[in-house]
């Protein structure tokens, strides 16, 4: 065994991977980077900065390999591949923009030196132009030339050759290489995974299915079939990751760890057949009971699929082929309950690992149930906990769930609203008040994008309401149809003037249909109980407001308030928004400064965590990014942003979800 050091042009490497000889290992996870990364990137090469180095493996025997995201002619191998560890996100750039793939559009401005993804402002701009273009061995400089100049550029035209001519050489630039000759498949897979978890740019998920890969051949083909079957039945989201982390949960009995690809690599392949045999076994079990007591055609609308898991175990390990009604709905109130609570909001692995404990117990709902510290009490959905809660709200999933088991359809056309496939449309919602009848001076846009005001209705069916009040277009409605999405018949809230009311009575309208819902499923033996609310951060508020921009020294407002609590905070945006693309992307730790006060940004397991105020905002870093694409939606001019006196908050601070922002 040994390890070559040697150099190789980008060009050349191109080449060899469409003529498929440089290859996939099976280990390898998927293409991930964004627009903005491949930009960086040839940024990067044309200044001159480093920009990494490449680890491949050469072997005689074949491992299963996966495809690489990249697109044209490819051309037998005229010699044995070599199988890409690590740099797999800049190669598949590289060959995507020197290809001419749809979805690695780069572009250069020629004089500001700027490279970015094509947009409609590019395309319009003719000083913009396609690195592709240049790089096409067949260009002729002479005329992308003569086009800059005649599009107005100031540069003289030997600055401008010379600029396209750095573009020309980047095929030139050389990559450091290192490769691994004579290893076996089982060491290479420990350096791929020591290699890729010292950054923490592969999480757990990733380290775990690099693992499966090299103890368990051909899983990742058994991953893809089963999730293929799953996306014809409308159940798309049984990817392979959560098929992937599913298994790992059966065969280590918890959530995973950067400690768990060293337990797998100890699992022998019959432990390992069997746990496949439970997830799948399970899965046929549990997908026909949310279908027949949810209603709940496609996996789409589920906030979480973490909270399938558990539910995964409990019914695959099951000797007998029939559920009984009891434990049927025991399940789905679960289910419904750990939603509602977010459970999967922070600490991810930890509390799986609890779940997947309690569903192996001999009465598992009961012992879910006191994970949830609710097997003494009966939960029950309250008006306040609906009180400013949006479409990303766990409440938003209850409402549509409550929608359907009414029979709700299409405003007009009377359409599913939940079509049972995921190739049909994707779930739509609207405004029953549209924004353009309410006055903005009276209320924000919480008040305006709160659930009470939203439906599940079409695009098609909006269209027809064509920003009128409730008061013009409800007449032309059947009551059937209002009552069968909860909303109140009273005439007098449809007026702008009785929007609050409006709120106020849809809100009671959705308590008390989610309550029958949780009533429907609640075991027996909470009958008895006193009543709990169902949601522990019910009454508490967190409401986010952005002024300006990310580009313009924007900030953005958190507004705390609830029993005791009332605070307000600020942080620049560019700063925050920085720390969570560093822990999306990355998995790297940041501090932002909040209200004043240095803040720790943590990834803790998949979960980022920060104290704002009185809270402990947590979620995973897609839904701090999609929270954040609805503030940047709805921004205000920086010159509206109030003043602000920064106050930190001393007291302990309250978990609080950021999917229940406002």
């Amino acid at each position: 065994m040994h390890v070559d050091r040697i150099e190789r042009s980008i060009g050349k490497l191109i080449d060899e991977i469409s003529s498929a000889e440089i290859l996939l290992p099976e280990i390898q996870r998927e293409y991930v980077w964004k627009p903005t990364q491949v930009a960086k990137l040839m940024d990067s090469i044309y200044r001159g900065y480093p920009f990494g180095s490449l680890l491949f493996w050469e072997t005689d025997d074949v491992p299963e390999t996966r495809e690489m995201f990249v697109s044209g002619p490819e051309r037998a191998p005229s010699k044995p591949p070599l199988f890409l560890l690590d740099g797999q996100q800049r190669l598949t750039s590289l060959h995507r923009v020197f290809s001419d793939h749809p979805e690695a559009q780069v572009v250069f401005h020629v004089e500001n030196q700027k490279f970015q993804n094509q947009s409609a402002a590019t395309q319009r701009d003719p000083k913009w132009v396609k690195v592709a273009d240049v790089l096409d061995p067949k260009a002729s400089m002479l005329r992308l030339t003569q086009r800059l100049l005649d599009a107005g550029s100031t540069l003289e035209d030997h600055e401008i050759e010379d600029r396209l001519g750095k573009i020309k050489e980047l095929r030139n630039r050389r990559f450091f290489m290192e490769v691994l000759k004579g290893f076996p498949y089982e060491e290479v897979a420990e350096i791929f995974v020591r290699v890729n978890s010292g950054g923490r740019r592969l999480g757990t998920l990733d380290l775990a299915m690099a693992t499966l890969s090299t103890r368990w051949t051909g899983v990742l083909t058994r991953l893809q079939r089963e999730s293929e079957h799953w996306l014809r039945h409308g159940y798309g989201h049984i990817d392979v990751n959560f098929l992937s982390r599913a298994l790992a949960g059966v065969v280590l009995g918890r959530g995973l760890s950067v400690w768990s690809h060293s337990k797998l690599r100890q699992t022998g392949d019959t432990e390992l057949e069997q746990g496949w045999e439970v997830v799948k076994r399970g899965l046929r079990r549990l997908v026909p009971l949310l279908q027949t007591h949810l209603k709940l055609t496609r996996s789409d609308p589920l906030p979480s699929m973490i909270v399938l898991i558990p539910l995964v175990v409990l019914l695959g390990e099951r000797t007998d082929d029939t559920v009984d009604e009891e434990t049927s709905n025991g399940i789905i109130y679960w289910l419904l309950l750990a939603t509602i609570r977010t459970r999967y909001s922070g600490s991810t692995d930890t509390r799986l690992s609890q779940d997947i404990r309690a569903a192996r117990q001999p009465d598992p709902v009961r012992a879910l149930l006191e994970g949830l510290n609710v097997e003494n009490s009966r939960a029950e959905v309250t008006e306040r906990a609906l009180r400013g809660r949006t479409k990303e709200s766990p409440y938003f999933f209850l409402s549509l769930l409550v929608s359907m088991a009414r029979g709700a359809g299409d405003w007009w056309y009377g359409s599913d609203i939940l079509p049972d496939t995921e190739m049909a449309p994707r779930l739509e919602h609207h405004h029953v008040h549209p924004l353009s009848t309410l006055d903005d001076r009276r209320f924000d846009k919480g008040m305006v994008n709160d659930l009470a005001n939203l439906v599940f209705i079409s695009a098609q069916a909006n269209k027809k309401i064509n920003g009128r009040s409730p008061i013009e277009y409800f007449p032309t409605l059947d009551e059937h149809e209002l009552r069968a999405h909860l909303v109140p018949l009273d005439e007098s809230l449809r007026d702008p003037n009785g929007y609050q009311r409006f709120l106020n009575a849809r809100r009671a309208l959705l308590a008390e249909a989610m309550n029958g819902l949780l009533d429907r499923f609640r075991p027996p033996f909470l009958d008895e109980v006193p009543v709990e609310n169902a949601d522990p951060s019910a009454g508490l508020s967190l409401d986010l407001a952005l002024y300006g921009s990310i580009r313009d020294g924007g900030r953005i407002v958190f507004t705390a308030s609830g029993d005791g609590i009332s605070w307000v905070g600020s942080a620049s945006m560019a700063e925050l928004d920085s720390a969570i693309e560093s822990a999306r992307v990355a998995g790297i730790d940041s501090d932002v400064t909040i209200a004043g006060e240095s803040t720790p940004v943590e990834m803790i397991e998949d979960s980022l965590q920060v104290h704002i105020g009185p809270f402990l905002v947590t979620g995973t870093p897609e839904e701090w990014r999609g929270v954040f694409d609805r503030e940047l939606d709805t921004s205000q001019p920086l010159s509206a942003l109030p003043r602000i006196e920064a106050k930190q908050w001393d007291g302990e601070p309250i978990k609080f979800p950021i999917t229940s922002t406002d």
